[in-house]
């Protein structure tokens, strides 16, 4: 998508830069002797939006700004001026200086920095150039620069908003994944996902190939569709495609189905071979949604979805379908119970001063109780006061394959008078698992803050098994940091989880017959 980059502007143009502050003599008049200059002018900054090193590409928009003396010409290198906001539109500072620029096919600039000229219009000062501390480079289309994606978990965000929680994110790459870099924002590679769709990645989680003509595109062939035995826990949807290719996917709903989106691949799929032993795909398609979109529909057998990874074997893109568990009932299921926080990540504190790591890891533990009571497998991602990141967390729990995970917290705001229990869910095709918990923890008489859903948290991430998180009560609410802190309440709390995933099973049993 053009246009995404808020930028600076360069007077690029493969005009050489000066170096910063050194004057630009203007032609002395014939007509008149002009006083020398005697200094320049101070410029505070020149900064480009966002203020990050930056890679563009031809029709891009570039953003700067320039903070010195009011009443000053301001311009790029090729002339294009920048205009001064009147004080009112700048908190009543004046000396502001914007503009914005579109990047041209002609310009050219090779990794430096973006300089202005700064001019009094007199001979009293000297005009000067001036440059940003960040870093601008144009890419030449004409050469497409690739890279492999690397590391762990490499992820994509949609865009570079953020906050707490980080920015949004589309999902998950496997390694060794082909993508196309069309720019850069300080940290953060832009990557063309297809004709209408870019993405950001980590620049530390892409290792670059260089400019060259091998395009990121190739020919999709024949599907195989096939489940482990009788007693395995998948379905595999085996779809040829060449070479390792970026993607998206999602679960979706009335009708529950796997949609998979390969980006550059183009369709010469003749056929698909489906075999006897699926027990949760129950058709599979494909679709060229556009000339650089592939696909890839999955149709399941149950109307609640439990769980799919995306991932590669060689060039095959492999999409492996968690079968609903045939006896929903909670002695034949692995639960997984996370203590939100621990260590050094104390979490949130209320009046008490009792952090919400102590809190949540005691509520986990009797969680763990009360499952192992009805003789669950429970797998708990910390059981001691430890540091432990969420990357961690996701990792520990791919291993251990559980059929669902609660993950515990307490809630927090700025306004002591907010209280109440709310869950969270981030794939609709979970939401009924946080319904269930929501239900039944306001039994214990808290207030509704919500269900809440599209929530961007790691651990509501994972489309491997249905997942939710409960945010019990608010530490910073006085009545609800009482409740929390105290011995009976958590034991409360951790038997209407329980209850609450007992309920999402009963509702599964339900929809399913």
């Amino acid at each position: 998508m053009k246009h995404l980059f808020p930028l600076l502007v360069l007077g690029l143009l493969g005009q050489a830069a000066t170096a910063q502050n050194t004057p630009v003599r203007k032609p002395v008049s014939t007509k008149a002797v002009a006083a020398p200059a005697t200094d320049s002018i101070k410029v505070d900054y020149v900064r480009t939006e966002p203020n990050a090193d930056l890679w563009l590409l031809p029709g891009d928009r570039l953003n700067v700004r320039v903070k010195t003396s009011p009443g000053l010409k301001v311009s790029l290198w090729n002339q294009h001026p920048l205009q001064e906001l009147p004080a009112g539109q700048n908190k009543g500072e004046a000396g502001l200086y914007v503009g914005s620029y579109i990047v041209q096919p002609g310009d050219k600039l090779p990794h430096q920095s973006l300089q202005v000229l700064v001019d009094d219009t007199t001979t009293a000062l000297a005009p000067a150039t001036h440059a940003s501390t960040t870093q601008l480079t144009i890419l030449n289309p004409a050469q497409p620069l690739y890279g492999l994606t690397q590391g762990n978990m490499p992820y994509m965000n949609y865009g570079l908003g953020t906050d707490r929680l980080g920015g949004a994110k589309i999902g998950y790459l496997d390694s060794l994944v082909r993508v196309q870099i069309t720019g850069k924002v300080g940290r953060d590679y832009r990557i063309r996902l297809s004709n209408t769709l870019n993405a950001y990645i980590p620049v530390q989680q892409v290792k670059l190939e260089g400019p060259n003509t091998f395009t990121g595109e190739s020919l999709t062939s024949s599907w195989t569709v096939s489940g482990e035995d009788a007693n395995g826990k998948y379905d595999f949807v085996r779809v040829a495609v060449g070479q390792r290719l970026p993607f998206t996917s999602y679960m979706d709903v009335d009708p529950a189905r796997i949609v998979v989106d390969v980006y550059g691949a183009v369709s010469n799929t003749n056929w698909m071979t489906i075999h006897r032993s699926l027990r949760e795909v129950r058709n599979v398609q494909y679709q060229q949604v556009a000339s650089d979109v592939y696909r890839v529909i999955i149709d399941l057998k149950h109307p609640q979805p439990w769980g799919y990874s995306v991932g590669y074997q060689g060039n095959t893109l492999v999409v492996k379908v968690k079968r609903q568990p045939e006896k929903l009932k909670l002695k034949h299921l692995t639960i997984a119970v996370d203590a939100g926080h621990g260590g050094t990540n104390v979490g949130t504190k209320g009046k008490t001063g009792i952090p919400e790591k102590e809190i949540t890891l005691q509520i986990a533990k009797l969680l763990q109780k009360e499952l192992q009571q009805k003789n669950v497998n429970v797998v708990m991602t910390r059981e001691a006061d430890v540091t432990l990141d969420n990357s961690e967390r996701i990792r520990r729990l791919k291993e251990a394959q559980p059929d669902l995970l609660v993950s515990i917290h307490v809630n927090s705001s700025g306004r002591a008078e907010v209280q109440g229990t709310s869950t969270y869910y981030r794939h609709v095709a979970f939401r009924p698992l946080s319904q269930a918990l929501y239900e039944e923890v306001l039994k214990l008489d808290l207030k509704e803050f919500g269900n809440i859903g599209g929530f961007n948290f790691a651990l509501n991430a994972p489309t491997e098994y249905p997942n939710a998180l409960v945010e019990t009560a608010f530490a910073s609410n006085p009545e609800d940091e009482q409740k929390l802190i105290n011995p009976a309440f958590q034991e409360d709390m951790a038997r209407q989880i329980r209850k609450g995933i007992e309920r999402f099973l009963k509702e599964t049993r339900k929809r399913r017959d």
